[in-house]
């Protein structure tokens, strides 16, 4: 089993901390799709065979679910990781180094351990479903439910979407808070 995010990210932190300018260089900008920035919290609930495991960092989501970037920062605004993603080409940048995945869905579940859906998230945080699978939409419009993850769009007014994956196990919580909301 792969190391978690999490571990990966506090060491990246830590490391960073102690050489003092550690940090990934940023990748060529994107060009076209959407631009959203703010900060982001991951958490993995545990189950009786493991902890619980969470990350909380600034973002910054750029570009379409076929070709974009996905930056993590630390509260001083230093890069550290970026996944970078193109037809055919999945890479995480770290100040480790760079590892290839065959794509988003594989690499969220190589370095987390579960499968994240970023390639939803574009039109998740424009507050509608991502077209590229059904959804269901919740009861007052309060959001919608799809790939098995419950989007709750109540606060979107105010830059706040979250998402919660109950099924399979281990549940699964995202929350977004979009800058300037």
């Amino acid at each position: 089993m792969t190391r978690p995010l999490v571990d990966l990210l506090a060491s990246l932190f830590t490391a960073f901390l102690i050489a003092g300018c550690a940090s990934v260089e940023p990748g060529p900008p994107v060009v076209g799709g959407d631009s959203f920035a703010g900060r982001l919290s991951v958490r993995v609930e545990p189950t009786p065979s493991t902890s619980a495991r969470s990350l909380a960092a600034a973002f910054d989501l750029r570009g379409t679910p076929s070709a974009g970037t996905l930056g993590l920062s630390t509260p001083i605004g230093s890069l550290m990781a970026q996944a970078r993603w193109q037809p055919g080409s999945v890479v995480l940048v770290t100040p480790q180094g760079s590892r290839r995945s065959a794509d988003l869905d594989a690499l969220t579940r190589e370095v987390l351990g579960e499968s994240v859906p970023i390639e939803a998230w574009f039109d998740w945080l424009h507050g509608r479903p991502w077209p590229g699978a059904a959804s269901t939409p919740q009861a007052a419009g309060t959001g919608f439910q799809q790939l098995g993850w419950t989007v709750d769009l109540s606060r979107f007014a105010a830059g706040a979407v979250s998402a919660t994956r109950l099924e399979p196990q281990p549940p699964v919580g995202v929350r977004i808070q979009l800058d300037g909301s």
